[in-house]
């Protein structure tokens, strides 16, 4: 190997110069059997209460918690739960409910809110900006042009810490708003429904111009990184299974998918490098895992509990998927001994099977107490060596 091209860019760092945080992401996305866990968590909607009971006010959390350091980058600029304007609608109050109020949000949508509070919760979506091929023409299509000059206006910056990150090893990944997330915030997830009968062909020139944005942006990021994820923002599921057929994900995603999938491996600046292929998505995830893995998914979370996902049975069945999440929020709202036998029911059976990352199904939610989410940690950490 020439070491002076052993940069995380042209060639792999080597693994004994890998920053602690990097060697253990990367035994866990290639799956490796035993390996410690990496540790950290999903996100937190219970700090106010944690701090109520003893959490100091200006907690480092990854040192408090024993996280692990950083182990992978992620370079954006593509949404996530939202399409990716530029320039992004402009946020406004709609209506006065007394307690509530309806604003318009940066992706065009109208939102229930309380009145002075708009995050920390799930809201209730109204409205949506596309309506029909008007709609989309006049007031969408043109914020999501590739050209766009202040689309860009943070490029350098991240690219800059990006190659930071590669030169330690870290895993880079591209985060990209998937193609039912992205119509699912323009015209909503009912009104989708309806545009697959009626709208057909507008529904995939939305497509279009998603693909010809990602693909756009992420050749520029390619100028200069080698990914070795793509992880898209899908939220495809909800309860009992996918919210859309899998003749629609074979028809309006998976073409727009597997070109820019293609596209990515062919631009790879190390050719050698795999590009795993990453889902996000909420609710009964069952179903849709063998739709996705035709086209090369090998990494998917969180892994909703109530929604009946069991990481131990969906680990068995997919050996080779790479898993984080599906631990359970409502056991860690309970007691010690619940948390004792949930953990002791996935942690030793998903250190053998290698592959696996715990954390909180989704956000800690403000029910779990602070001892409570110290135990559990404190559990975690017994597989972290």
């Amino acid at each position: 190997m020439d070491m002076s091209s052993a940069d995380g860019i042209h060639t792999m760092v080597p693994r004994d110069k890998m920053c602690v945080g990097a060697r253990k992401y990367r035994d866990f996305i290639n799956g490796v059997p035993g390996a410690p866990f990496f540790q950290r968590e999903f996100s937190f909607y219970c700090l106010e209460r944690w701090k109520k009971e003893g959490l100091p006010e200006d907690v480092n959390l990854d040192d408090f918690f024993h996280y692990d350091p950083q182990g992978a980058y992620s370079v954006s600029q593509l949404g996530w739960s939202a399409a990716a304007f530029s320039p992004l609608f402009d946020e406004k109050i709609i209506e006065d409910r007394g307690k509530h109020e309806v604003v318009q949000d940066s992706a065009g949508r109208h939102v229930l809110v309380f009145k002075g509070r708009r995050s920390g919760f799930m809201p209730e979506f109204l409205d949506h900006p596309v309506k029909n091929r008007k709609t989309w023409e006049e007031n969408v299509k043109w914020r999501l042009d590739p050209t766009t000059t202040q689309r860009y206006t943070d490029t350098e910056a991240q690219i800059q810490k990006a190659k930071e990150g590669a030169g330690q090893g870290m895993v880079m990944f591209q985060h990209v708003v998937g193609g039912y997330m992205f119509l699912r915030s323009l015209i909503g997830p009912m009104d989708l429904l309806y545009f697959v009968h009626d709208e057909p062909e507008l529904l995939q020139d939305c497509m279009e111009t998603w693909f010809k944005l990602a693909d756009a942006v992420i050749a520029r990021h390619q100028e200069h990184i080698t990914f070795d994820v793509l992880f898209f923002g899908e939220d495809i599921c909800y309860n009992h299974g996918s919210l859309i057929s899998p003749d629609m994900i074979h028809r309006y995603m998976f073409p727009y998918y597997q070109q820019l999938i293609t596209n990515m491996k062919a631009r790879q600046i190390d050719k050698k490098r795999h590009l795993h292929f990453a889902i996000d998505t909420d609710g009964h995830a069952n179903s849709v895992i063998p739709i996705y893995q035709k086209i090369g998914m090998d990494i998917m979370m969180p892994f909703e509990v109530a929604s009946g996902c069991d990481v131990v049975a969906i680990g068995k069945q997919h050996p080779e998927l790479i898993m984080s999440g599906g631990f359970d929020k409502r056991i860690l709202a309970q007691d010690k001994a619940a948390i004792d036998r949930e953990v002791e029911r996935i942690f030793p059976v998903m250190r053998a099977r290698g592959g696996y990352l715990p954390t909180c199904d989704h956000g800690v939610p403000e029910e779990v107490s602070l001892q409570n989410y110290i135990h559990y940690r404190k559990r975690c950490v017994e597989y972290s060596s």
